[in-house]
């Protein structure tokens, strides 16, 4: 059997298919001491040499496992694998991998924290972030401002950004006390756009001054997850990953 090379190199961890198509384009990736094409079809069996920036890939098919790790974010942290300033990212304190890599599923801005998924299965987790498969995340969200009924139904009807429209798909307030200004709220999202819960909320002119992720899909981060450290899902859990992207199809 074939594949296209962009669709190997994604599903073993080496890039999105777009990341990889733009190092096809720019003659970064040699097959057997040749540019790749995009759309360029491997053979199963026998992938030949691979070069990535110069450097010998191996990719051994029959020991790829999937796997998938929570990661519990703190405050702080950015969700790029190299930062000019040198600030710490998420990526700092994930296991080594013997090959290809660790991929974020989905981001969380500097100042928000709580659920990351990461998986070595590119493909995998194209599918977790792609807009049509409407995948939720779930959100604990302290809000500074006023807030009526009215503020309630513009978020869950949609606010313009950015020449888009975004909603909340449920949101509701839990808090059980009074605190002033600030109030808690848990609310549901199916697209991961940068920044977009902060500005939903300011363009009711609210603040948001405390951000958690708590649920990715049917993934739920859990209690006992301390901030800062990793879990990794085990055989069943990645299953359910898989069967939630094809009852999204």
């Amino acid at each position: 059997m074939t594949q296209k090379i962009q669709k190997i190199l994604s599903h073993f961890g080496y890039g999105s298919r777009r990341s990889i198509e733009k190092m096809i384009n720019s003659g970064k990736i040699l097959v057997n001491g040749k540019k790749a094409v995009i759309g360029q079809y491997l053979n199963e069996k026998n992938f030949g040499e691979i070069r990535i920036q110069d450097k010998i890939i191996s990719i051994k098919k029959t020991k790829f496992r999937t796997k998938v790790l929570i990661y519990n974010k703190p405050e702080g942290e950015i969700c790029t694998t190299k930062d000019f300033q040198k600030r710490p990212t998420v990526f700092d304190k994930l296991p080594f991998l013997n090959t290809n890599r660790w991929i974020s599923i989905g981001r969380l801005d500097i100042n928000t924290r709580g659920l990351l998924l990461f998986t070595n299965d590119g493909n995998l987790a194209n599918q977790l972030m792609h807009p049509k498969n409407q995948i939720e995340r779930e959100y604990y969200m302290r809000i500074f401002g006023k807030i009526n009924k009215n503020t309630m139904n513009i978020l869950k009807k949609g606010v313009r950004i950015n020449n888009t429209y975004s909603s909340f798909k449920s949101i509701y307030s839990f808090s059980d006390k009074e605190s002033g200004k600030n109030q808690w709220f848990k609310g549901i999202l199916c697209e991961g756009k940068n920044r977009e819960i902060r500005s939903m909320w300011k363009t009711v002119k609210c603040q948001v001054n405390r951000l958690i992720r708590i649920r990715y899909g049917n993934i739920v981060l859990p209690r006992d997850l301390k901030i800062g450290h990793w879990t990794e899902l085990n055989s069943t859990l990645i299953d359910s990953l898989y069967n939630l992207i094809s009852t999204q199809k």
